[in-house]
């Protein structure tokens, strides 16, 4: 019978132990602060923002919203996000994503300083996630580990297999999992025999953003699936119920990887003002 992965209760863990640290900073008259970056009027980007602030109140942290027009330019918002570099009240600032079409987003991304890119979205920190010793791996990725060694799941020596390759999930999953003593095989779209390589992975990572893609007869029996998708109807990248017949260890969604996403961006912007309080 498959483990279902809790990731709502992982968590709860999480949030419970940064409530006395964010007292002690308050303590200290240090606010931990996030600053979210809303560009336009898509509906699901406000309501991730919206649970992300909601998230940080609850805990007692600062949420500092930013909304710019539709019509915002990429050098209005980097004139933005280098305000809130220089505002040593906020500690983490995240800009939600996708932005309208017209903006470089990369530019954007670019533009938030090392020591607040809380979301792991700069190549500075992408390099640094490659390299062992980044202080903010992209939440998602972050979460998925997190997840992994909350149940005790072995990483080292593991065949795991990441579908998707994006520079915020896929691609940096697939470099902590190699950090991690891992064989890391990546896929994506142009892959050759996918289900002949999810079928010898130990874990699957599925970040395709398609609904349902993973087939049940894909997964080895005892594999660890985590699925780090989210689509319309809730539901995610993999077949949930046909894969949960051969799988040893699922992620549900939702209440699997989204929770714990939201909760290391909050851990990450913690962790940011006491190294900022300790300078």
């Amino acid at each position: 019978m498959s483990m279902i992965l809790d990731g709502a209760s992982v968590a709860a863990r999480i949030k419970e132990k940064l409530g006395p640290r964010i007292q002690k900073l308050i303590a200290g008259n240090v606010t931990p602060c996030l600053a979210t970056i809303l560009v336009g009027a898509d509906s699901s980007s406000e309501t991730y923002v919206r649970m992300k602030g909601n998230a940080c109140r609850k805990l007692g942290m600062e949420s500092r919203r930013i909304h710019l027009d539709e019509s915002t330019t990429t050098e209005q918002l980097v004139d933005e996000i280098r305000k809130l570099n220089d505002d040593a009240t906020v500690h983490g600032i995240l800009l939600q994503h996708p932005v309208p079409h017209h903006i470089d987003e990369r530019a954007a991304f670019e533009a938030i300083s090392i020591d607040k890119d809380v979301d792991g979205v700069t190549t500075l920190g992408f390099a640094q996630t490659a390299f062992g010793f980044g202080l903010y791996p992209s939440c998602t990725p972050a979460a998925i580990m997190t997840i992994l060694d909350a149940y005790n799941l072995p990483i080292e020596g593991k065949h795991a297999v990441v579908i998707g390759r994006s520079p915020i999930l896929g691609k940096p999953v697939s470099l902590m999992l190699l950090n991690r003593n891992a064989t890391v095989t990546i896929c994506h779209s142009k892959t050759e025999r996918l289900d002949e390589i999810v079928k010898s992975a130990d874990i699957v990572v599925a970040a395709v953003g398609k609904p349902k893609f993973v087939q049940g007869d894909w997964i080895k029996p005892g594999a660890v699936v985590m699925d780090a998708g989210y689509n319309k109807g809730n539901v995610g990248d993999v077949d949930y119920d046909a894969c949960l017949l051969n799988a040893g260890a699922i992620t549900p969604v939702p209440a699997g990887v989204g929770p714990v996403t939201i909760a290391m961006l909050l851990k990450h912007t913690v962790d940011a003002a006491e190294r900022m309080c300790s300078k």
